[in-house]
C-alpha cells in the first residue's frame, strides 16, 4: 500500500482522491498553480506544492516533470492523475517510472498504443475483436484518398492522435473526400502535433457503448458490465445511462468479453474503458442477429 499519494489534477477529482488516500491511511500531496491558491483541492490535501507560470494555469497541470519533482521532493511514491489533463499521457507514466515513483494507471507503452487510433485498432483486430474498414494511416492526401477508393459512404477521417471529436470529420461522397482530409491534417497538426489521419467505414447513428473493466498487474482482468453513452454533442457525450438500456443480454455478454480479451491482448493495468460502436440498423436488418461492435 502506498503511504503517500500525489494527485496530479484540481477540483472535485483530486479531492475524491484524496478522501479515498485518506481511508486507506494514505498521506496526500496538491498541486496548484497560483491562480488556483484559494482552490479547496489545495486546502484538503495533507500537502501543497504551487507549480507552473503564473498565467498559465492549464499548463501547470500539464508539466509531468514539474508533477514528478514535487513527488520527490515531497517523498510521494505514487501520483494519481485522475481523468483529463495527463491521465492518458505516457510522458507522466514514464517520469514515474524513471523516478522510481508508481503510476496509478497503464503503463507508458499501453497509453502510447491506445492513444493511436491506428495502433489501437490493429491491438483489437489481434486480439479477434470486430473491427471497421479502414485504410492505413498517412499523411499523403494522395495516398490517402487512392486507398479509399471502392469504399461504401459514408467515410470518417480521423486523426491518428488525440481525442474529443477534433480532427475528425465524416464525408457523405468522394467529391469532399480530399477536401476533408486536408481539413483533418491541419486541424490535427494544430491540436496534437501530429498531422497523421486515417479514413473508416462510418457507422449510421449507431449506438456508442463503453464496457468498464478493472486489470492488476498479473494479468488478471474483469470488466463492469456497460453504459451507454450515445447522447453526445459534437462527438463529446452528455450523458451516459448504465446499464444500457433495450441491450440484447447475449449482445451484452459478448461485447464485455470482447473487452476483457482486448484488455488482455494490449496488457492494460488499472481502471479503463473499452468503447464500441453498436451498428442499429445491422441488428434490426437482422432481426435481433448481431450488429457490428468496434472498439
Amino acid at each position: 500500500m502506498f503511504s503517500k499519494v500525489l494527485v496530479a489534477n484540481r477540483g472535485e477529482i483530486a479531492i475524491r482522491a484524496f478522501r479515498a488516500a485518506y481511508e486507506v491511511g494514505a498521506r496526500t500531496v496538491a498541486v496548484f498553480p497560483f491562480e488556483d491558491r484559494w482552490s479547496e483541492h489545495r486546502l484538503k490535501a495533507d500537502e501543497a506544492y504551487e507549480i507552473g507560470e503564473r498565467g498559465h494555469p492549464v499548463r501547470a497541470y500539464l508539466d509531468p516533470e514539474a508533477i514528478v519533482a514535487v513527488a520527490v521532493r515531497a517523498g510521494a511514491d505514487a501520483i494519481y492523475p485522475g481523468y483529463g489533463f495527463l491521465s492518458e499521457n505516457p510522458a507522466l507514466a514514464e517520469a514515474c517510472a524513471n523516478a522510481g515513483i508508481t503510476f496509478v494507471g497503464p503503463t507508458a507503452e499501453v497509453l502510447t498504443l491506445t492513444g493511436n487510433k491506428a495502433r489501437a485498432i490493429a491491438a483489437a483486430k489481434a486480439a479477434g475483436v470486430p473491427t471497421l474498414a479502414s485504410v492505413e494511416p498517412s499523411t499523403d492526401v494522395d495516398a490517402l484518398v487512392e486507398s479509399a477508393s471502392g469504399m461504401p459512404y459514408p467515410l470518417f477521417v480521423k486523426a491518428v492522435a488525440g481525442g474529443g471529436g477534433r480532427g475528425m470529420r465524416r464525408v457523405d461522397d468522394e467529391a469532399h473526400l480530399r477536401e476533408a482530409v486536408e481539413t483533418c491534417m491541419r486541424e490535427a497538426e494544430g491540436a496534437f502535433g501530429d498531422p497523421t489521419v486515417f479514413i473508416e467505414q462510418a457507422v449510421v447513428d449507431p449506438r456508442h457503448i463503453e464496457v468498464q473493466i478493472l486489470a492488476d498487474a498479473e494479468g488478471n482482468v474483469m470488466h463492469l458490465f456497460e453504459r451507454d453513452c450515445s447522447v453526445q454533442r459534437r462527438h463529446q457525450k452528455v450523458i451516459e445511462i448504465a446499464p444500457a438500456p433495450n441491450l440484447d443480454p447475449e449482445l451484452r455478454e459478448r461485447m464485455c468479453a470482447d473487452a476483457v480479451r482486448f484488455a488482455r491482448e494490449i496488457g492494460y493495468r488499472n481502471a479503463g474503458t473499452v468503447e464500441f460502436l453498436l451498428d442499429t440498423k445491422a441488428v434490426a436488418d437482422h432481426r435481433g442477429a448481431w450488429g457490428d461492435e468496434v472498439p
